[in-house]
């Protein structure tokens, strides 16, 4: 017997860590890039709460060297802070990544991370990653 069961309490990061807390679809549109242009693509993220618990959530986009967030791509991840997911809420989140000179035909790796946070953005109790790539044409 635990301590915490004396009280009436019980562990819910238990029952957060052991199943995917997210549905997570990835798309682009255009669904791909021009070659050695400066152009972009918007990368569309629909995130959706799976879980019976209010979820603070937060994404993580990490892109290859030749692409990045501005026409200059210098910045190649970026976090985007969703707020609370109520319990089956849904949220769209759209992306623009940008190709330039460098940027060769070619399929980039782009990844991206949805985290489940407790009490601020500073503790991560769950993650779930996907990748897709992007076509330079």
């Amino acid at each position: 017997m635990k301590l915490l069961d004396i009280f009436g309490k019980k562990d819910v990061g238990e029952e957060l860590t052991k199943k995917i807390p997210y549905g997570m679809k990835l798309s682009f549109h255009p669904y791909r890039l021009n070659a050695n242009k400066m152009e972009s693509v918007m990368l569309i993220i629909e995130l959706k709460n799976l879980k019976e618990e209010v979820l603070l959530t937060s994404v993580v986009v990490q892109l290859p060297k030749n692409l990045g967030f501005d026409q200059t791509a210098l910045s190649n991840a970026r976090e985007i802070r969703l707020g609370e997911l109520r319990p089956g809420e849904e949220k769209v989140v759209k992306v623009e990544v940008w190709g330039n000179p460098r940027t060769d035909a070619g399929e980039y790796p782009v990844d991206v991370t949805a985290i489940c946070h407790y009490r601020n953005y500073g503790y991560m109790l769950n993650a779930e990653k996907k990748n897709v790539v992007l076509r330079a044409v």
